[in-house]
């Protein structure tokens, strides 16, 4: 859909034209209504009048009263008047309902609209839903997108040097922070990022920090997407033991996810698949990534996305997309991919094949700033065509991990649970204790131990021999389910760059394992 200078470009072409029914579709009616009179200032010896149902019909440049008559029937009355008396005569239409459908407002509009034709008269349509074709094919259609970067940038711009110099108010941002806020605040209308900005503004400050409340603003306009809904991520969740090859891959992508890449041929990365072994951080990872890139992340439910009824689970997936695009730039979890995908070309409805080849078509034509992470445990139920290149940037296996990697969970997970480091010898010790445990076992031993510290009374002091003893009474999934983690481990080492790093005992066990007709009209120009 065009920004607003392309809008303007259209409307004024369209006026020149002639074109007797200009409907333009748009979410924010004060912004089309501006777009419209920049493109009529072009053709300033024609009459242009404005029909809203708060002031009626008035004058589009002067805002001047032009009858006492309030009402759309009024209007079109006088229209209809005014057309049969005057040529290049304008109506623009604010508030207009009834018009999805073939109504008597809609056949009534159509009516008018022939009546103008003659006369090369217009009337322009200003409005958020679809118009009925019989009236819609009479004329043009322009979509208002909403604001772009530079649009916002120019809002934002305004907004903070305005306040810049007046008293009583500290301005921090400079030129790269109003950037870095327009690219956060992209999806939202003009209305909305002025009233964001101007609330950070009400404190007398707008500083550096503020940028990270911006994404919390973004997240009460498009709070109620269904399916998607905001996690909360604290520091703690960016504290993630192993997985290094992965870290280190994600770190060269933060770049493109936060600049901005208007005009240029980069593309941001569009996401990750996570495949590996349960309890190995996979799930973690999403909220280390949202975390580390300072970006809020949303957690799609595919669970709740699917209806009862035909095509209402591929709206619902729909809507929620298209609700992840307008928050973006943000990380977009979907965890346990492989459920709510599952089944694609094996369910009577064929509602699973259709959600798959909607959600790929998504992934590959999306140029948003959404970056999902897909996790899954179970590979056998992953439809193949989510793997191929282009949908997305790399699938990664997650492994148990290794000594080093462990020692390293060992170490996180004491210093969180008991606020100190423990000693060299209870690492080796857990180390070897901990041979086929995932990052999941390692951490919830540790949070049992703590728990059972503080009923005692014992807490702020490591029991070294109870921790051994712990560890030692742990039954891992690894060992519950050896045939499972062997197929899971096969899968990863021939289909996916291993998330760990590559090269340590995990993955050495894992080798082993198995136009409408012309009416002679003149173009005014």
């Amino acid at each position: 859909m065009p920004n607003l200078t392309e809008t303007i470009s259209w409307l004024g072409r369209y006026y020149s034209a002639r074109i007797p029914v200009v409907i333009v579709r748009s979410q924010e009616p004060a912004r089309a209504l501006n777009a419209i009179q920049s493109a009529g200032v072009k053709h300033q010896g024609m009459p242009f009048y404005l029909h809203s149902s708060a002031k009626g019909l008035t004058e589009l440049s002067g805002g001047q009263a032009v009858t006492d008559d309030r009402s759309l029937h009024g209007a079109l009355d006088y229209a209809t008047t005014a057309f049969q008396s005057r040529d290049n005569v304008n109506f623009v239409f604010l508030d207009i309902d009834d018009l999805e459908s073939e109504s008597s407002t809609s056949r009534h509009l159509a009516e008018v609209a022939r009546i103008a034709e003659p006369r090369m008269g217009s009337i322009t349509i200003v409005t958020s839903k679809p118009v009925w074709p019989g009236l819609a094919r009479l004329g043009m259609t322009v979509e208002l997108d909403l604001p772009d970067h530079d649009e916002l940038l120019d809002v934002i711009t305004g907004l903070v040097e305005q306040h810049r110099h007046l008293p009583g108010f500290v301005i921090e941002w400079q030129m790269d922070d109003m950037r870095r806020a327009a690219e956060i605040l992209s999806g939202v209308m003009q209305t909305e990022a002025v009233n964001i900005v101007t609330t950070l503004l009400a404190n007398g400050t707008l500083l550096v920090d503020d940028l990270g409340e911006l994404a919390t603003f973004k997240d009460q306009i498009f709070g109620g997407t269904a399916g998607v809904e905001r996690v909360k991520v604290s520091a703690d969740d960016a504290q993630v033991g192993g997985l290094t090859a992965l870290r280190e891959w994600l770190s060269k992508r933060e770049r493109r996810m936060k600049e901005d890449l208007t005009g240029t041929k980069i593309t941001p990365p569009k996401g990750v698949v996570l495949v590996g072994v349960p309890g190995c951080g996979k799930s973690l990872s999403a909220k280390a990534v949202a975390h580390d890139w300072g970006l809020p992340l949303y957690r799609l439910d595919l669970a709740a996305v699917l209806g009862m009824y035909v095509g209402q689970s591929e709206s619902r997936l729909r809507e929620a997309l298209e609700g992840a695009e307008r928050v973006a730039p943000c990380v977009l979890w979907i965890d346990e991919i492989e459920k709510g995908l599952a089944g694609a070309g094996s369910d009577s409805t064929g509602v699973t094949t259709r959600l798959v080849g909607q959600f790929l078509y998504w992934l590959q034509e999306s140029k948003s700033k959404v970056f999902t992470v897909a996790t899954a445990n179970d590979v056998r139920q992953l439809p193949p065509e989510l793997l191929r290149k282009g949908r997305f940037d790399e699938v990664f296996f997650v492994d148990l991990p290794d000594e080093r990697e462990r020692a390293e969970i060992i170490r996180l997970s004491f210093r969180y649970k008991f606020e100190q480091e423990p000693s060299a010898f209870l690492v080796d010790e857990l180390v070897r204790a901990s041979d086929g445990f995932a990052g999941s076992d390692i951490t919830a031993t540790i949070s049992e131990l703590a728990n059972d510290q503080l009923e005692r009374d014992a807490t702020g002091v490591i029991d070294e021999s109870l921790a051994i003893q712990a560890f030692s009474n742990v039954v891992p999934f690894s060992r519950t389910n050896p045939e499972e983690v062997a197929y899971i481990r096969q899968w990863g080492l021939e289909r996916a760059i291993p998330a760990n790093g590559g090269g340590g005992p995990a993955v050495s066990a894992a080798k082993a394992a198995p136009p409408a007709p012309g009416s002679g009209r003149r173009v005014v120009l």
